[in-house]
């Protein structure tokens, strides 16, 4: 009968690229002989995958690792994982009393291994796992797949690790330069996960625009997915995220438009509108190329849905920098915004700027970008009303009124193809649907973030992921 030992609790934080390490070093732990379980209080061994990009990230990190610790038993094994082990691993134990090991983003693979020293020890101190070493993929994965399944959809990680220069960000001291994955080895998991059942396939790395430059390939994401197309023709769906601007190129914007299945959607970080702001940050600085670029797409894909993320307050921000930022969102006319306030990280070049922004007046900055974006969302939202989309519902419930009183109604809550997991908004569907199913739904509301529909009484017989039909359907 299995023991407590043999079990093991894994709580993962932060982005979708963490939960694919997550999701890899339990397979590696699953093979070992473990089982996962639900309640801390069953598992010999606790893991927080950690996140540790900005302070409230690292915040939420080190107090989940504090509760752990608070109420681990004897015999209980406490490690941390992740970025936030990576970047200040060391300082780990002195905030985290009754922390055992520390393992970073750059050798997961080696969990087990840690496991096993760690239950051999002769001595009560931490055992830490952090090489410099960045090498996260290819042979060194150990046959695990880079994956992430949730529900219809999964995330698939082609690279790791970054190589851009972005004076706030140190995913680079974090994860290594970017290292892309053989495609090979992305086709095979492709194929698993359409043989799993998944409706969508996301591809995500820090950058996936940058897929195959180390390989010495030009246009590799393009490439990659004529490859993937060819791999996986009946996954409905296939979403790109973290592109990088300047390196979305003709071939890539091509290939989108011209393959049914890679959905109308790109999400690419532009963090800010003006020239002196972006050249702080290191950032490219070039406005004129994001104008042709997204005209060029949109010309292409004329339903295509654009995210992307901005930063305010950075170092030096004035109040004629932060007003070109808000004209400009008004300008393109974004499909999804994001909005953070910055976040001062130790060790960045950002860090020495001089001029620093106020956090209220940070604060100000994001809740007034927000509020420009949010006319325009509903506006898009609102243009959709009466026509038809197709939906990957997710899960159904009992619908509340304004109260949160249950109606006694059912609703089914889905995406369209313009909305990533997580991050975007959600269609809200009368009635019950076949969960992980991809249905054709009549638009009927808007919100400012959702949609509001019925299922269409007259569906088209085939409807391609990008497809808008007009108000007869």
């Amino acid at each position: 009968m299995p023991t407590r030992q043999d079990a093991y609790y894994l709580l993962s934080l932060g982005c979708a690229k963490n939960t694919v390490d997550s999701d890899s070093m339990a397979a590696l732990l699953d093979e070992s002989g473990m089982r996962i379980v639900d309640d801390p209080g069953q598992a010999g061994v606790l893991i927080v995958n950690t996140c540790g990009f900005i302070a409230s990230a690292r915040g939420e990190s080190i107090g989940a690792l504090r509760e752990l610790a608070a109420n681990k038993e004897p015999g209980q094994l406490l490690i941390a994982a992740g970025c936030l082990s990576q970047r200040y691993g060391h300082d780990l134990p002195a905030q985290v009393p009754g922390l055992d090991g520390v393992i970073g983003t750059r050798r997961w693979m080696d969990i087990v291994d840690l496991v096993r020293r760690l239950r051999t020890r002769t001595h009560p101190r931490p055992i830490y796992h952090l090489p410099e070493e960045a090498v996260t993929v290819g042979s060194d994965e150990r046959g695990v797949s880079r994956v992430a399944i949730q529900g219809p959809s999964a995330y698939l990680k082609i690279a790791d690790g970054c190589r851009r220069p972005c004076a706030f960000c140190a995913i680079p001291a974090i994860k290594g330069t970017a290292v892309s994955r053989p495609a090979d080895r992305i086709l095979n998991e492709a194929r698993l996960l359409r043989d799993g059942g998944a409706q969508e396939i996301i591809l995500i790395a820090q950058d996936t625009s940058d897929y195959g430059h180390d390989l010495g390939q030009n246009d590799g994401l393009a490439h990659l997915l004529d490859q993937l197309v060819a791999a996986v023709p009946d996954v409905p769906w296939i979403r790109i995220m973290y592109a990088y601007p300047g390196y979305v190129t003709e071939r890539l914007i091509d290939t989108m438009a011209a393959r049914a299945q890679i959905v109308p959607y790109l999400d690419i970080p532009l963090q800010h509108a003006h020239r002196q702001t972006l050249l702080r940050m290191r950032r490219p600085a070039n406005i004129d190329w994001v104008y042709r670029t997204l005209d060029t797409m949109r010309s292409a894909m004329p339903d295509l849905a654009i995210r992307t993320t901005f930063i305010v307050g950075y170092p030096g921000e004035t109040d004629e920098e932060f007003q070109t930022l808000l004209d400009f969102v008004t300008d393109m006319q974004f499909d999804r915004v994001g909005c953070f306030t910055y976040s001062h990280e130790s060790g960045t070049p950002s860090a020495d700027l001089p001029d620093r922004v106020g956090e209220a007046v940070k604060e100000y900055r994001r809740d007034e970008l927000m509020r420009t974006q949010q006319p325009i969302s509903l506006a898009k939202n609102q243009a959709l009303v009466g026509r038809v989309l197709p939906v990957l519902v997710e899960g159904y419930g009992e619908a509340v009124d304004e109260d949160g009183n249950p109606t006694g109604d059912v609703i089914s809550v889905g995406r369209s193809y313009r909305d990533a997991p997580e991050i975007d908004g959600y269609v809200l569907i009368e009635g019950e649907l076949p969960v992980g199913g991809l249905v054709p739904v009549r638009v009927t509301g808007a919100m400012v973030y959702d949609l509001i529909a019925s299922p269409d009484l007259a569906p088209p017989t085939v409807i391609q992921p990008g497809t808008i039909l007009g108000p007869q359907g």
